[in-house]
């Protein structure tokens, strides 16, 4: 996982770039037609149904854009949103206000939707002692806000990307050789270069999950794609050596099974890759 320091400093760059994207050499349907002294209000109105998330983030975008502007905060990340809800009033410079609107509105429509399908599945495995994880499946460039939103949602992260730990897939496991081959190399690349990374190894049956055990030194076991008698045969097979986690098309209606098999987590990228934004809109009061 990453510090809290990276996790900032990803979201400093998101804000960055976005405005740099959207704004280019300047907001020129505001500056050609709203003079710079001209004050306005704005609220932000719940025209949906779900799990909020980006009242944290739109503090940030409203503070980059213009730190005058005055916002105040009437419903907090993580809580149940119905339509003619309002999260926010912000106050302050009309330019600046429509300068932010739009990143403030991607944002918090696509991370209320995140964190939306994220807690279908929390509430899905209540009572169960199995947790649902993110993945990499992410949109390029803006991982560090859905990832935060599956955490809004109830969720927790996988890995953030390709360096803060090590994972075996079938294709890391066919190119290097086999299970043991790769498993042995990753654990002498690890001692060799001083790393302290935990180390997942993907399963495709039976059979290679008997081959991660033999080869040991493993962190958690992939079940990728297995049913419910063969998650539940591979969790009498691992009998608690290591972590367990499933994964390959688990949806909210299915997940309770899987849980109740044993695992330890559930990954699914559906978290992120398949919502539809939640619809809120920001008004001039």
């Amino acid at each position: 996982m990453i510090s809290k320091e990276q996790f900032e400093k990803e979201i400093e760059i998101i804000i960055e770039n976005a405005l740099r994207e959207d704004v280019g050499d300047g907001d020129h349907s505001s500056l050609a037609c709203i003079p710079a002294d001209v004050q306005g209000k704005a609220k932000l109105l719940v025209k949906d149904t779900g799990i909020l998330a980006g009242v944290e983030f739109a503090l940030r975008v409203f503070e980059k854009v213009d730190p005058e502007l005055k916002i105040e905060v009437q419903m907090e990340d993580g809580g149940r949103i119905k339509p003619r809800d309002i999260v926010f009033y912000v106050e302050g410079a009309s330019r600046s206000i429509l300068k932010a609107e739009r990143l403030v509105l991607n944002a918090m429509q696509r991370m209320s939707a995140i964190a939306t399908k994220t807690r279908t599945f929390v509430d899905k495995l209540e009572g169960t002692n199995t947790r649902i994880l993110d993945t990499r499946k992410t949109t390029p460039g803006i991982r560090a806000l859905e990832k935060w939103a599956v955490k809004i949602g109830g969720g927790e992260n996988h890995r953030f990307g390709l360096f803060d730990m090590i994972m075996l897939k079938d294709n890391h496991i066919d190119y290097a050789g086999g299970i043991e081959t790769a498993i042995t190399k990753t654990k002498t690349y690890l001692k060799e270069n001083n790393l302290d990374l935990k180390i997942i190894v993907e399963a495709r049956n039976l059979n290679e999950i008997k081959q991660i055990l033999k080869a040991g030194g493993v962190n958690r076991i992939l079940l990728d794609n297995f049913n419910y008698e063969e998650t539940r045969e591979a969790v009498a097979l691992i009998n608690g050596r290591c972590e367990i986690e499933s994964s390959g098309g688990i949806t909210p209606e299915t997940a309770r099974k899987y849980a109740e098999c044993g695992v330890d987590f559930i990954s699914s990228g559906a978290l992120t890759h398949s919502v539809y934004n939640l619809d809120l809109s920001l008004k001039a009061v």
